[in-house]
Protein backbone atom coordinates (compact mmCIF):
# COMPACT_ATOMS: atom_id res chain seq x y z
CA UNK A 1 0.00 0.00 0.00
CA UNK A 2 2.26 2.93 -1.07
CA UNK A 3 0.34 5.47 0.67
CA UNK A 4 0.92 6.26 3.17
CA UNK A 5 5.82 2.61 22.55
CA UNK A 6 4.17 -0.08 23.66
CA UNK A 7 6.02 -3.09 24.26
CA UNK A 8 9.65 -3.77 24.51
CA UNK A 9 9.40 -7.58 23.50
CA UNK A 10 6.87 -9.42 21.59
CA UNK A 11 2.97 -10.04 23.83
CA UNK A 12 3.35 -12.83 26.47
CA UNK A 13 0.75 -15.25 25.24
CA UNK A 14 -0.62 -14.59 28.80
CA UNK A 15 -1.76 -11.15 27.51
CA UNK A 16 -2.91 -11.86 24.88
CA UNK A 17 -5.11 -14.60 26.24
CA UNK A 18 -6.55 -12.00 28.10
CA UNK A 19 -8.40 -10.55 24.87
CA UNK A 20 -8.63 -14.38 22.89
CA UNK A 21 -9.71 -17.16 24.51
CA UNK A 22 -9.43 -19.02 21.95
CA UNK A 23 -5.74 -19.15 22.24
CA UNK A 24 -5.21 -22.03 24.78
CA UNK A 25 -3.69 -20.35 28.44
CA UNK A 26 -1.04 -23.71 29.19
CA UNK A 27 1.75 -21.98 27.46
CA UNK A 28 3.92 -19.26 28.75
CA UNK A 29 5.28 -18.90 25.01
CA UNK A 30 4.90 -15.44 23.91
CA UNK A 31 3.15 -14.96 20.73
CA UNK A 32 5.79 -14.24 18.59
CA UNK A 33 9.21 -14.63 19.66
CA UNK A 34 12.80 -13.99 18.16
CA UNK A 35 12.60 -11.32 15.84
CA UNK A 36 15.47 -10.60 13.43
CA UNK A 37 15.96 -9.04 10.09
CA UNK A 38 16.98 -11.67 7.37
CA UNK A 39 17.05 -9.04 4.32
CA UNK A 40 17.84 -5.91 4.07
CA UNK A 41 16.43 -4.03 0.75
CA UNK A 42 17.63 -0.71 -1.39
CA UNK A 43 14.82 2.02 -0.89
CA UNK A 44 16.83 4.28 -4.14
CA UNK A 45 16.27 1.22 -5.87
CA UNK A 46 12.39 0.72 -5.38
CA UNK A 47 12.67 -2.02 -3.25
CA UNK A 48 9.94 -1.78 -0.76
CA UNK A 49 8.67 -5.05 0.04
CA UNK A 50 4.64 -5.61 -0.75
CA UNK A 51 4.00 -8.60 -0.12
CA UNK A 52 5.37 -12.14 0.72
CA UNK A 53 4.31 -15.61 0.34
CA UNK A 54 6.24 -18.61 2.18
CA UNK A 55 8.06 -21.27 0.23
CA UNK A 56 8.90 -25.08 1.66
CA UNK A 57 11.97 -25.04 3.01
CA UNK A 58 12.59 -21.39 4.65
CA UNK A 59 12.94 -19.45 1.19
CA UNK A 60 10.34 -16.27 0.44
CA UNK A 61 8.98 -14.89 -2.63
CA UNK A 62 8.55 -11.34 -2.22
CA UNK A 63 6.69 -8.40 -4.48
CA UNK A 64 8.66 -5.03 -4.69
CA UNK A 65 6.00 -2.35 -5.59
CA UNK A 66 8.61 0.01 -6.89
CA UNK A 67 11.00 -2.00 -8.72
CA UNK A 68 8.22 -3.88 -10.56
CA UNK A 69 9.85 -6.92 -9.57
CA UNK A 70 8.99 -10.36 -7.77
CA UNK A 71 11.99 -11.60 -6.02
CA UNK A 72 13.17 -14.78 -3.84
CA UNK A 73 15.40 -14.02 -0.60
CA UNK A 74 16.87 -17.68 0.25
CA UNK A 75 17.63 -19.34 3.53
CA UNK A 76 21.14 -18.42 3.00
CA UNK A 77 19.55 -14.22 2.72
CA UNK A 78 20.46 -14.43 -1.15
CA UNK A 79 17.93 -11.84 -3.00
CA UNK A 80 17.35 -13.33 -6.61
CA UNK A 81 15.12 -11.60 -8.79
CA UNK A 82 12.30 -14.30 -10.67
CA UNK A 83 10.69 -11.56 -12.96
CA UNK A 84 10.57 -8.07 -13.36
CA UNK A 85 7.18 -6.54 -14.87
CA UNK A 86 7.21 -4.23 -18.27
CA UNK A 87 7.88 -0.95 -17.83
CA UNK A 88 4.86 1.71 -18.15
CA UNK A 89 6.01 4.81 -19.68
CA UNK A 90 3.04 7.08 -18.83
CA UNK A 91 1.42 5.53 -15.76
CA UNK A 92 -1.73 6.41 -14.41
CA UNK A 93 -2.34 4.79 -11.39
CA UNK A 94 -5.22 5.93 -9.05
CA UNK A 95 -4.23 7.02 -5.44
CA UNK A 96 -0.30 6.22 -6.51
CA UNK A 97 0.64 7.53 -10.30
CA UNK A 98 3.84 5.14 -10.25
CA UNK A 99 3.45 1.76 -11.49
CA UNK A 100 3.24 -0.65 -9.00
CA UNK A 101 3.41 -4.88 -7.95
CA UNK A 102 1.29 -5.35 -5.47
CA UNK A 103 -0.35 -8.56 -4.08
CA UNK A 104 1.72 -12.36 -4.50
CA UNK A 105 0.01 -15.81 -4.79
CA UNK A 106 2.01 -18.90 -4.86
CA UNK A 107 0.75 -21.79 -6.12
CA UNK A 108 1.42 -25.38 -5.05
CA UNK A 109 3.76 -25.78 -8.09
CA UNK A 110 5.68 -23.02 -7.80
CA UNK A 111 4.09 -20.53 -10.39
CA UNK A 112 3.70 -16.93 -8.81
CA UNK A 113 0.70 -14.77 -9.81
CA UNK A 114 1.33 -11.10 -8.79
CA UNK A 115 -1.35 -8.09 -9.52
CA UNK A 116 0.24 -5.28 -11.66
CA UNK A 117 -1.22 -1.81 -11.26
CA UNK A 118 -0.18 0.90 -14.28
CA UNK A 119 -3.16 3.03 -15.04
CA UNK A 120 -3.20 1.32 -18.52
CA UNK A 121 -4.07 -1.87 -20.25
CA UNK A 122 -1.06 -3.68 -18.16
CA UNK A 123 -3.02 -3.58 -15.32
CA UNK A 124 -4.63 -7.11 -14.10
CA UNK A 125 -3.08 -10.37 -13.16
CA UNK A 126 0.36 -11.27 -13.99
CA UNK A 127 1.65 -15.76 -13.94
CA UNK A 128 5.31 -16.13 -13.51
CA UNK A 129 6.76 -19.26 -14.05
CA UNK A 130 8.10 -21.55 -11.74
CA UNK A 131 11.71 -20.07 -10.71
CA UNK A 132 11.02 -17.86 -12.55
CA UNK A 133 10.88 -16.06 -15.98
CA UNK A 134 8.80 -13.76 -18.48
CA UNK A 135 5.94 -12.89 -16.72
CA UNK A 136 2.51 -13.17 -18.56
CA UNK A 137 -0.81 -10.88 -18.02
CA UNK A 138 -3.30 -14.24 -17.87
CA UNK A 139 -6.49 -11.03 -16.72
CA UNK A 140 -6.72 -7.75 -17.19
CA UNK A 141 -8.31 -5.49 -14.75
CA UNK A 142 -9.92 -2.24 -15.00
CA UNK A 143 -7.28 0.80 -15.51
CA UNK A 144 -9.17 3.12 -13.48
CA UNK A 145 -8.71 0.37 -10.54
CA UNK A 146 -5.52 -0.50 -8.21
CA UNK A 147 -5.34 -3.95 -7.62
CA UNK A 148 -3.82 -4.93 -4.54
CA UNK A 149 -3.89 -7.89 -2.36
CA UNK A 150 -4.02 -11.55 -4.33
CA UNK A 151 -5.12 -14.71 -2.92
CA UNK A 152 -5.41 -18.58 -4.78
CA UNK A 153 -7.94 -20.93 -3.89
CA UNK A 154 -6.19 -23.38 -5.59
CA UNK A 155 -9.03 -26.00 -4.84
CA UNK A 156 -11.55 -24.38 -6.78
CA UNK A 157 -8.61 -22.54 -9.33
CA UNK A 158 -9.26 -19.11 -8.81
CA UNK A 159 -7.91 -16.28 -7.48
CA UNK A 160 -9.29 -13.07 -5.67
CA UNK A 161 -7.77 -9.25 -6.29
CA UNK A 162 -8.74 -6.50 -3.97
CA UNK A 163 -9.00 -3.41 -5.95
CA UNK A 164 -8.60 -0.87 -3.39
CA UNK A 165 -9.14 2.63 -5.77
CA UNK A 166 -12.51 0.77 -7.12
CA UNK A 167 -13.53 -1.39 -3.80
CA UNK A 168 -14.52 -4.27 -5.52
CA UNK A 169 -13.24 -8.02 -4.52
CA UNK A 170 -12.61 -9.64 -8.45
CA UNK A 171 -12.72 -13.56 -9.07
CA UNK A 172 -10.42 -14.35 -11.99
CA UNK A 173 -9.72 -18.07 -13.56
CA UNK A 174 -6.62 -19.33 -12.10
CA UNK A 175 -6.13 -20.51 -15.89
CA UNK A 176 -7.01 -16.86 -17.25
CA UNK A 177 -10.33 -15.61 -18.30
CA UNK A 178 -12.59 -12.76 -18.21
CA UNK A 179 -12.19 -11.44 -14.48
CA UNK A 180 -15.69 -10.77 -13.27
CA UNK A 181 -16.46 -8.56 -10.22
CA UNK A 182 -17.69 -10.90 -7.29
CA UNK A 183 -18.19 -8.42 -4.47
CA UNK A 184 -18.54 -5.01 -3.96
CA UNK A 185 -20.40 -2.61 -1.49
CA UNK A 186 -19.75 0.30 1.17
CA UNK A 187 -17.71 -2.00 3.40
CA UNK A 188 -14.92 -2.23 0.58
CA UNK A 189 -14.69 1.28 -0.66
CA UNK A 190 -12.24 4.00 0.77
CA UNK A 191 -13.16 7.51 2.42
CA UNK A 192 -12.52 9.88 0.21
CA UNK A 193 -11.64 12.24 3.31
CA UNK A 194 -8.55 9.93 4.14
CA UNK A 195 -6.10 7.71 1.10
CA UNK A 196 -9.03 6.27 -0.76
CA UNK A 197 -7.58 3.04 -0.27
CA UNK A 198 -10.49 0.40 0.22
CA UNK A 199 -10.34 -3.01 0.32
CA UNK A 200 -6.55 -4.09 0.53
CA UNK A 201 -5.53 -7.78 2.00
CA UNK A 202 -7.19 -10.88 0.86
CA UNK A 203 -7.33 -14.10 1.99
CA UNK A 204 -8.92 -17.62 1.62
CA UNK A 205 -9.85 -19.60 4.82
CA UNK A 206 -12.50 -21.89 5.34
CA UNK A 207 -14.81 -21.12 2.92
CA UNK A 208 -14.68 -17.45 2.74
CA UNK A 209 -12.56 -14.83 1.36
CA UNK A 210 -11.23 -12.66 3.92
CA UNK A 211 -10.17 -8.48 3.13
CA UNK A 212 -9.20 -6.17 4.76
CA UNK A 213 -9.78 -2.27 4.48
CA UNK A 214 -7.35 -0.06 4.76
CA UNK A 215 -9.07 3.38 5.35
CA UNK A 216 -12.06 1.82 7.21
CA UNK A 217 -9.51 -0.13 9.75
CA UNK A 218 -11.81 -3.40 9.15
CA UNK A 219 -11.22 -6.72 8.76
CA UNK A 220 -14.34 -8.61 6.70
CA UNK A 221 -15.12 -11.82 6.21
CA UNK A 222 -17.22 -12.85 2.93
CA UNK A 223 -18.50 -16.31 2.61
CA UNK A 224 -18.28 -18.73 -0.73
CA UNK A 225 -21.40 -20.03 -2.13
CA UNK A 226 -22.14 -23.40 -2.93
CA UNK A 227 -22.31 -21.97 -6.57
CA UNK A 228 -18.90 -19.67 -6.10
CA UNK A 229 -21.46 -16.34 -5.21
CA UNK A 230 -20.32 -13.96 -2.58
CA UNK A 231 -22.69 -13.70 0.35
CA UNK A 232 -23.08 -10.53 2.62
CA UNK A 233 -19.71 -8.96 4.17
CA UNK A 234 -19.07 -9.57 8.02
CA UNK A 235 -17.16 -6.61 9.83
CA UNK A 236 -15.08 -9.46 11.96
CA UNK A 237 -12.90 -5.87 13.71
CA UNK A 238 -12.72 -2.51 13.92
CA UNK A 239 -10.24 0.03 15.00
CA UNK A 240 -6.98 -1.65 12.84
CA UNK A 241 -6.17 2.16 11.67
CA UNK A 242 -4.46 1.26 8.04
CA UNK A 243 -4.36 -1.76 8.14
CA UNK A 244 -2.84 -3.37 5.18
CA UNK A 245 -2.02 -7.36 4.88
CA UNK A 246 -2.42 -10.39 7.31
CA UNK A 247 -2.31 -14.16 8.27
CA UNK A 248 -3.92 -16.56 9.68
CA UNK A 249 -0.95 -18.40 11.97
CA UNK A 250 -3.49 -21.16 12.55
CA UNK A 251 -6.41 -23.40 11.60
CA UNK A 252 -8.83 -20.84 13.64
CA UNK A 253 -10.08 -17.57 12.98
CA UNK A 254 -7.10 -15.26 15.06
CA UNK A 255 -5.42 -13.25 12.33
CA UNK A 256 -1.87 -11.58 12.64
CA UNK A 257 -2.42 -8.10 10.46
CA UNK A 258 0.43 -5.39 9.50
CA UNK A 259 -0.69 -1.61 10.45
CA UNK A 260 1.66 -0.03 8.57
CA UNK A 261 1.45 3.61 9.96
CA UNK A 262 1.91 2.74 13.90
CA UNK A 263 4.77 0.25 12.83
CA UNK A 264 2.98 -2.56 14.50
CA UNK A 265 1.57 -6.43 14.18
CA UNK A 266 -1.61 -6.67 15.65
CA UNK A 267 -3.22 -10.30 16.87
CA UNK A 268 -6.87 -10.40 16.12
CA UNK A 269 -9.27 -12.59 18.17
CA UNK A 270 -12.17 -14.30 16.79
CA UNK A 271 -14.64 -11.67 18.71
CA UNK A 272 -12.79 -9.20 16.80
CA UNK A 273 -10.07 -7.89 20.23
CA UNK A 274 -6.91 -7.01 19.28
CA UNK A 275 -3.45 -6.04 20.56
CA UNK A 276 0.01 -5.65 19.41
CA UNK A 277 2.57 -8.23 19.09
CA UNK A 278 5.74 -6.76 17.25
CA UNK A 279 6.74 -2.81 17.19
CA UNK A 280 8.83 -0.60 15.73
CA UNK A 281 11.35 -1.57 18.72
CA UNK A 282 11.37 -5.07 17.04
CA UNK A 283 12.54 -3.59 13.62
CA UNK A 284 9.20 -2.82 11.80
CA UNK A 285 9.43 -0.10 9.32
CA UNK A 286 5.83 -0.28 8.50
CA UNK A 287 4.84 -3.15 7.58
CA UNK A 288 2.52 -4.45 4.70
CA UNK A 289 2.33 -7.83 4.57
CA UNK A 290 3.03 -11.44 6.21
CA UNK A 291 3.77 -15.12 5.80
CA UNK A 292 3.32 -17.76 8.06
CA UNK A 293 5.19 -21.31 7.30
CA UNK A 294 5.24 -23.70 9.97
CA UNK A 295 6.21 -21.68 12.74
CA UNK A 296 7.98 -18.86 10.72
CA UNK A 297 6.58 -15.47 10.69
CA UNK A 298 7.78 -13.63 8.02
CA UNK A 299 7.16 -9.40 7.87
CA UNK A 300 7.48 -7.47 5.10
CA UNK A 301 8.54 -3.98 5.79
CA UNK A 302 8.43 -1.28 3.16
CA UNK A 303 9.46 2.13 4.74
CA UNK A 304 6.83 4.04 2.73
CA UNK A 305 6.71 6.61 5.24
CA UNK A 306 9.47 6.01 7.78
CA UNK A 307 11.34 6.35 4.61
CA UNK A 308 14.39 3.98 6.08
CA UNK A 309 15.06 0.64 6.08
CA UNK A 310 12.97 -1.98 4.08
CA UNK A 311 13.52 -5.35 5.41
CA UNK A 312 12.40 -8.36 6.22
CA UNK A 313 11.76 -9.56 8.95
CA UNK A 314 11.43 -12.86 10.54
CA UNK A 315 9.84 -14.45 14.12
CA UNK A 316 9.24 -17.46 15.80
CA UNK A 317 5.54 -18.00 16.43
CA UNK A 318 4.33 -19.56 19.92
CA UNK A 319 4.04 -23.45 20.25
CA UNK A 320 -0.20 -22.99 21.56
CA UNK A 321 -0.74 -21.82 17.72
CA UNK A 322 0.10 -25.49 16.58
CA UNK A 323 -3.50 -25.88 18.40
CA UNK A 324 -5.17 -23.07 17.41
Amino acid sequence: MPRFSRRAVAAPAAVAIGLLAAVPAASDDPVLSRPHTVARFDLARGQTPESVVAERGGAVDISFAFARQVVKVTRERRVRVLATLPDEKSPRTPLVSSAVTHGLARALDGTLYVTYATGTDKTGVWRIPAGGGTPEQIAKLPANGLPNGLALDEKHGVLYAADSALGTVWRIPRSGAEPRAWATGPALTGLPSATGFGANGIKVHKDAVWVTNTDRGTLLRIPVGADGSAGAAETRATGLAGVDDFAFPGHSDIVLAALPPSNEVALIGPDGSHSDVLTVQEGLSNPTALAVSGRDVFVANAAYFTQRDPNLLKARLGTHFSRS
